[in-house]
């Protein structure tokens, strides 16, 4: 299990499994805030997306208003129905995680979206990410990435799947 402890937005991060462990980042307080079982799906090109378990330990609802890497720009996704259609879109406002409770990233559910690659991401490759809160303060998380087919969706807009795009989000797929 991956873990991300977030104290006045700082972290660290534990996983197991076939990855190794990265190093922690600067705070040990698992009191607050963590990323929990974080990852990211496998693309030689192109978007791919990040996902895990957000955990809001504190008294006080949080909310996400972005997220980065330096491989991609990136933006705070959902899925949504939108006539009639499952549609990919930037998740406005953010995702707010209540006091004491979570929130999923999953396929075909809300998600951390790379927009476009700038250069490929393989199975068992780790990327630091980092996360800012409403209130202006940031954190960093690290996760793998994994191979995965699962839910049958595609973050390659020449996929098929509809898409709402975010402002200056480009559509075509990487070369």
């Amino acid at each position: 299990m991956a873990v991300l402890a977030v104290a006045g937005c700082g972290g660290t991060d534990d996983t197991s499994g076939a990855a190794p462990s990265p190093a922690p980042s600067a705070s040990t307080d698992s009191a607050t805030f963590m990323v929990r079982d974080p990852w990211i799906k496998a693309a030689d090109k192109g978007m791919t997306a990040a996902f895990g378990t957000l955990v809001n330990n504190t008294g006080t609802d949080v909310t996400i208003t972005g997220v980065s890497t330096a491989v991609s720009p990136m933006e705070v996704h959902e899925m949504t129905m939108k006539d009639g259609k499952m549609v990919m879109q930037p998740k406005t406002g953010g995702i707010t995680i209540k006091a004491s409770s979570s929130h999923e990233l999953a396929p075909g559910g809300d998600h951390f979206m790379l927009m476009e690659l700038t250069r490929p991401v393989r199975a068992g490759d780790e990327l630091t990410f980092t996360l800012t809160f409403a209130d202006g303060k940031t954190t960093d998380f690290t996760a793998v990435a994994k191979p995965f087919t699962g839910a049958e969706e595609s973050y390659d807009p020449s996929s098929g799947m509809p898409m709402t795009p975010g402002q200056g989000m480009t559509m075509s797929p990487a070369p």
